[in-house]
């Protein structure tokens, strides 16, 4: 399109332009349109005529703040370096309606002896903008859903975190359970108290390999299936053997370690059962801190269809009795692990009563590792009365 009878300024070439799939523009150095292609008219809905204010320049053609953009910052970076590039603009149609673009333009004469003029591109991004607004709330949707997902699974662990020991009739009990890092990702570590029938109680302490959401499901799993068959058959070593045919029947693939122990009461004070699945030992304190080991070695829960288990009987009198997860043996300074002595030179050495020895074996252990606990830690200690 010529403006005033004119040919587009730059010669036939330049006429090739009105055909191109951009809007195309030649303007003076004050900013008036002297030609246009056809993609630009069609673009600002001129449709081969001339504005009804017969203002032709590219700042009628833009919003109000745009048009203090084009005279403080562009008109200046034009002069400045002669040539701008992917400036983002809003074009106002003839109808009211805007148009996004990108804007490029460079600055020069057309040919030798004529007067200086701007050549600008004029890229349509509707559809940019379009996908990018999609984006744009695909983002914020998809992060929306990752908080709350988050949120759920914080709550959903939490939920799986052992409450604190049920008080239970002539037996002293203490429990603690610390969860690896910062504390608020729940892994596989647990402990569980439940009671059979008025004389008899079970106590489980055990690890479910891995952290988060599916180790505590399978923990959970794990804690309801003791307790079910637990109910059934009291003899720890058949429990076992039960609970590590339903692990090997469940759509995962971690096992788990575990110390299963039942306690009866008697006339005589209680009796105990401890069996070991892949499960450290428990440890014994005697009332003038001897240490020694309660339980035989057995096979991980999950691992092979034909475990051993074995269960071991002790009468309980005023000695404590220990269980506790890997947490706490494998807990590192530097290349260094705490190790079994360390724990059994610990208990040794604390009072002679079940808080005194759980926490201090918490406390002692997040400090070795400079308070970050590199795995979870749980406790468990125990102690029975004098016999009658």
């Amino acid at each position: 399109m010529t403006v005033d009878g004119r040919p587009p300024p730059g010669g036939a070439g330049e006429e090739l332009l009105d055909l191109a799939p951009c809007g195309y523009v030649v303007m003076d150095t004050g900013g008036r349109i002297l030609s246009s292609n056809r993609e630009f008219e069609r673009m600002v809905g001129y449709g081969g005529t001339e504005p009804a204010s017969g203002d032709r320049s590219l700042a009628s053609l833009l919003p109000a703040g745009a048009r203090i953009f084009l005279e403080t910052r562009l008109w200046p970076m034009l002069e400045l370096e002669g040539a701008v590039r992917e400036i983002a603009l809003d074009l106002v149609r003839t109808d009211g309606s805007r148009i996004p673009v990108l804007f490029n333009a460079v600055v020069g004469p057309d040919r030798d002896g004529a007067p200086t003029t701007i050549r600008a591109v004029f890229m349509e991004t509707t559809e940019r903008h379009r996908y990018e607004q999609d984006l744009l709330a695909a983002t914020t949707a998809a992060e929306a859903a990752r908080v709350e997902a988050n949120r759920l699974s914080e709550i959903l662990q939490q939920t799986f975190v052992p409450p604190p020991p049920p008080a239970i009739p002539d037996l002293r009990v203490a429990a603690t359970y610390r969860p690896a890092g910062d504390g608020t990702v729940v892994g596989g570590d647990f402990y569980d108290f439940f009671r059979v029938d008025p004389t008899h109680w079970m106590i489980a302490l055990g690890d479910v390999r891995g952290k988060g959401v599916e180790a505590a499901a399978v923990t959970s799993f794990v804690r309801h299936t003791v307790r079910a068959l637990a109910i059934e058959d009291p003899d720890p070593a058949r429990v076992l053997a039960m609970v590590n045919r339903a692990l090997l029947e469940h759509d995962t693939d971690r096992y788990c370690t575990l110390v299963l122990a039942s306690l009866q009461r008697g006339s005589r004070g209680w009796d105990i059962q401890l069996s070991l699945a892949g499960h450290a030992p428990a440890l014994v304190r005697a009332a003038g801190g001897e240490v020694s080991e309660l339980g035989v070695p057995g096979t991980a829960l999950g691992v092979r269809e034909d475990p051993t288990f074995h269960t071991v009987r002790r009468r309980l009198g005023t000695e404590t009795v220990t269980l506790y997860t890997d947490g706490v043996t494998d807990a590192r300074e530097g290349g260094e692990f705490f190790g079994e002595q360390r724990l059994r030179t610990l208990i040794g050495s604390s009072r002679h009563d079940p808080a005194s020895i759980t926490d201090g074996i918490a406390s002692t252990v997040l400090r070795y590792q400079g308070g970050d606990a590199s795995d979870d830690i749980a406790v468990v200690t125990f102690q029975g009365a004098e016999d009658h």
